[in-house]
């Protein structure tokens, strides 16, 4: 197993270099076609050609290739990583010269908290779900899961978020919010139209679970179709004729083999919440790091969009190394040496 987290953690050196590289070159194609971003800061003005070159030079944008329609800036990237991968990472500045690190601080707590919620919830509720459907194959609760996952699953998240914050958080909250006797962490806080200061995590549960509502789908139907593969198995027809109890049948024997296709998507729906995050949050106003993404390529603010993606990159490669890791766990015949 040693030898096989080593080689994997070797596999992310190239995996970053061209993820990066590519953010690099589409960065530098936007600039290169749209114009220098410092402009943007001083708006409806015309300022000085001197302070204008200052600014860029100070913010990054003032290598000749930026001028330079399709040229890919190997020497400006070389640059970069130099910075970020020496003793002291340096992911460069806003436009407001605040350093990309900072922003990300800010930002991240929000996105692990909405991620958590999003995760808990679709993992929770969909193997649940699953596990209820698989076992009644054909009754009323296996077609009510069918029904609903496919509902979940046609609508978009963003049509989803908006009506949930307009029909939960605003009119069923009023409403909520109009009697006395309910906390306001709840009225206020949980049944919120959008993030609330005042509330930091309360008020991230119904975006978490908005974030969470599709991968919830899937991960169900995952769920009940590998259980209804694995009851058919020998080994678990082979546990019953031991005179093993149902309970240790279905939740030992059954129920861990069924959790390795589903370990898998959700490990791998790890980079779709982030995905997903873009839109959440800024559905929900939450300032997280979806949302800190967006604005920056709003304002053209290339290194900030490069650092963010950069980070969530390294994220989905180590939760993908974790999924394979628990296969060994909820498996013992699967070894990587």
């Amino acid at each position: 197993m040693g030898r096989y987290v080593i080689r994997r953690l070797l596999q992310f050196i190239p995996t970053v270099l061209g993820t990066m590289f590519l953010l690099h070159y589409i960065t530098s194609l936007a600039i290169q076609f749209s114009g220098n971003p410092v402009r943007a800061i001083f708006g409806d003005r015309t300022p000085p050609p001197a302070l204008l070159a200052a600014v860029t030079e100070r913010l990054g944008y003032g290598d000749p290739c930026l001028d330079q329609k399709g040229n890919p800036c190997f020497g400006l990237f070389l640059d970069r990583m130099q910075k970020i991968f020496s003793l002291n990472p340096d992911f460069g500045v806003n436009l407001r010269l605040r350093p990309v690190t900072e922003l990300v601080s800010d930002a991240l707590p929000y996105t692990l908290k909405l991620l958590v919620i999003a995760i808990l919830f679709q993992s929770i509720v969909g193997i649940a779900a699953g596990v209820w459907a698989g076992l009644r194959s054909g009754s009323f609760a296996d077609n009510l899961v069918k029904i609903s996952t496919v509902f979940l699953i046609s609508v978009p998240i963003f049509v989803l978020g908006l009506v949930v914050r307009e029909f939960v958080g605003v009119k069923f909250g009023n409403v909520l919010r109009g009697q006395e006797w309910i906390p306001e962490v709840i009225s206020r806080g949980v049944f919120s139209p959008g993030f609330k200061p005042d509330y930091p995590l309360a008020s991230l549960i119904i975006p978490g679970m908005v974030l969470g509502a599709v991968s919830l789908a899937t991960t169900a139907r995952l769920t009940r179709t590998s259980i209804m593969e694995n009851l058919r198995a020998d080994y678990v027809r082979t546990a019953r004729a031991k005179g093993l109890a149902n309970k240790r049948v279905i939740g030992v024997h059954t129920l861990r083999n069924s959790l390795i296709p589903v370990i898998t998507f959700i490990g791998v729906d790890i980079g779709s919440s982030m995905a997903g995050a873009v839109v959440t949050e800024t559905i929900f106003n939450v300032p997280g790091i979806g949302r800190l993404v967006t604005l920056a390529a709003r304002t053209g603010e290339s290194s900030v969009v490069i650092g963010v993606v950069t980070m969530l990159v390294l994220v989905v490669l180590i939760a993908n190394l974790l999924v394979d890791i628990l296969y060994a766990v909820l498996d013992p015949r699967i070894r990587y040496e």
